[in-house]
């Protein structure tokens, strides 16, 4: 083995155990996604191609919970869409360290962006976030995941049909929301897009989670304005 290949090795070795307190809370996450997939009338097929294609929880309980509600495809499309817009300002926030990345990985790179490996990465040296530590963090979450949604599944296909387990969606996002509510800006966003989304209920072709989403986002950047960024944020309390 060449010392380049033992760096390499050395460098996933490290992602990966730094995945680990990381993939405590992905694993959870990820059967529910499952359950609450086949609870919505998904196939499992179907369920792992949502998994694979979208590889993002908030957005995938948001298109399982509108598919199980019969909503059109493009309004699923467009709040997966808008649920995601957050990786935009990743990308262009960890573009710079990607540029040392081999080109031939950038691509695959971008395909394991997700809110745990932003952070984790961001809080990392310039210089000893690599390529192939990149790797083995977020090739970890991604395959934690993966694994998660199809022990969902299979649990999901064995509760009685009897068991309304949807619940499970709300609760996780609430589970998902509270800890990120951590200044006023985000309250704002938090409070004015549950209003809306709530108000919006009666809306055609459930575009009440969009009005939300939209509002919520509006809504804290006004806040944010008017009250300024507070100097601790860092990516985690972006996520």
């Amino acid at each position: 083995m060449s010392a380049g290949d033992a760096g390499r090795r050395a460098e996933l070795h490290r992602g990966v155990a730094r995945s680990l307190p990381i993939l405590v809370g992905v694993a959870p996450f990820g059967l529910v996604v499952g359950v609450a997939a086949v609870e919505a009338g998904l196939t499992p097929l179907q369920t792992v191609a949502t998994s694979v294609v979208i590889f993002a929880g908030a957005s995938q309980l948001a298109a399982i919970d509108l598919l199980a509600r019969d909503a059109a495809p493009a309004v699923v499309v467009l709040t997966a869409a808008v649920i995601n817009v957050r990786m935009v300002m990743y990308s262009a926030s960890i573009a710079p360290r990607m540029r040392a990345f081999p080109r031939r990985l950038r691509p695959l790179c971008s395909y394991l962006l997700t809110d745990m490996a932003y952070a984790a990465t961001m809080a990392e040296d310039e210089t000893a976030a690599t390529a192939w530590y990149y790797l083995g963090l977020a090739g970890a979450i991604w395959a934690v995941w993966q694994a998660a949604t199809v022990a969902g599944i299979a649990l999901g296909r064995g509760v009685p049909p009897g068991w309304e387990l949807t619940f499970a969606v709300p609760l996780v996002f609430i589970a998902l929301l509270v800890p990120a509510v951590t200044d006023r800006p985000r309250l704002v966003a938090a409070l004015v897009g549950g209003v809306v989304a709530v108000l919006g209920v009666p809306l055609p072709f459930n575009l009440g989670l969009v009005a939300g989403a939209l509002a919520g986002v509006g809504a804290g950047l006004a806040a944010e304005r008017v009250v300024g960024t507070p100097p601790n944020a860092g990516p985690e309390g972006r996520a």
